[in-house]
């Protein structure tokens, strides 16, 4: 960690992948920038990542001290704090607060504070939480392959995480935790029974654990159905407070409202990029660095060109006189014939 200087090109709100990917490629590019990190990231319950290219298997936590230690030598500052407020300066630019009482300038911001799981209220769910209970075929469902899986019922997910991990294990069981058998269409009773996945009524009343392991979903009534592996339905609830404080737009999903951005990751308010998990909730952790990099090499280009703009300005407007110019050239001249 370093000390904070009063002004950046670019503050980056959120240390996981993205934003540190974005750092990564603004530092290189011999920007400042200042990456504010809450020390709170989506994988943190995870042993292992996956899906990331020579990283697979990887513990997160690794993963992020490597990065962080990548980005601290082309410049860039990370600091563990919490952005509490962001706030057009009414130049284009922005004012950060931090809640260590600090503030600092930034004329362009990148919010990648990504989102929050919340699960099930579900007795014994959340202390299996990232171990044996999971949500995500592509992160960890290899390593649950083959065994007894139970998927929980949501009405958005739950079909298709079944059918998934159906293609992962011969023994997947739907549990409708609730919700009427008639909820289901005619064509989903189909292919459920052509993947072979079982369907079983009746609400979940809690998570049976066995030495340190899921051992069974336990319904009402008592009945326990042993299974190994729990896929569980998370509501995603992106933290977006800054960009919501900042008026920016937001677009409709199958898990809810997220952020409007455009293929780089600029949101509906000029300066202001979102990027990672803050944009959506599929932004796997190879997605969400590659959502950073395009962030940062946008930013950067658009620096460039904005204070090229500003000097051709000041040119055309006479803050260099012709003689001064000529001054300029000649010396120039002169270095080179040296």
């Amino acid at each position: 960690m370093q000390s904070k200087k009063n002004a950046y090109e670019v503050v980056i709100v959120g240390g996981g992948a993205a934003g540190l990917t974005a750092a990564l490629i603004l530092g290189r590019s011999r920007r400042s920038v200042l990456v504010v990190d809450a020390g709170e990231p989506r994988n943190a319950p995870a042993a292992h990542m996956h899906g990331f290219p020579s990283r697979d298997g990887m513990p997160p936590a690794e993963f992020l001290a490597e990065v962080r230690r990548e980005i601290t030598e082309y410049g860039v500052e990370l600091i563990r704090d919490r952005v509490t407020a962001a706030e057009p300066d009414g130049s284009g630019e922005f004012e950060v607060t931090l809640a260590d009482g600090g503030r600092v300038h930034a004329r362009r911001l990148v919010i990648a504070t990504g989102l929050v799981d919340e699960l099930p209220d579900i007795p014994g769910l959340a202390e299996r939480w990232g171990d044996d209970v999971i949500h995500c075929p592509f992160c960890h469902g290899y390593e649950v392959r083959d065994r007894a899986i139970a998927v929980l019922y949501r009405k958005e997910t739950a079909i298709h995480q079944a059918l998934l991990f159906s293609s992962l294990s011969s023994d997947v069981t739907l549990f409708l935790n609730g919700a009427d058998e008639d909820d289901l269409p005619d064509e989903h009773w189909q292919t459920l029974a052509a993947a072979g996945v079982s369907v079983v009524s009746g609400k979940v009343d809690g998570i049976e654990v066995t030495d340190d392991r899921v051992s069974g979903v336990r319904i009402e009534g008592g009945r326990v159905f042993p299974r190994a592996v729990v896929v569980v339905p998370t509501v995603m609830v992106p933290r977006d407070s800054l960009l919501s404080a900042l008026g920016a737009r937001t677009k409709d999903t199958p898990a809810g409202p997220f952020v409007e951005v455009d293929p780089t990751g600029l949101t509906t308010v000029p300066g202001v990029w979102a990027v990672g998990n803050a944009t959506g909730p599929a932004e796997q952790v190879v997605n969400a660095a590659s959502a950073g990099y395009r962030a940062g090499a946008t930013l950067h280009a658009q620096l460039l060109h904005t204070d090229l703009e500003r000097e051709v300005a000041r040119r055309r407007a006479g803050v260099f006189s012709p003689e001064g110019e000529r001054a300029v050239a000649r010396a120039r001249r002169a270095a080179v014939g040296a």
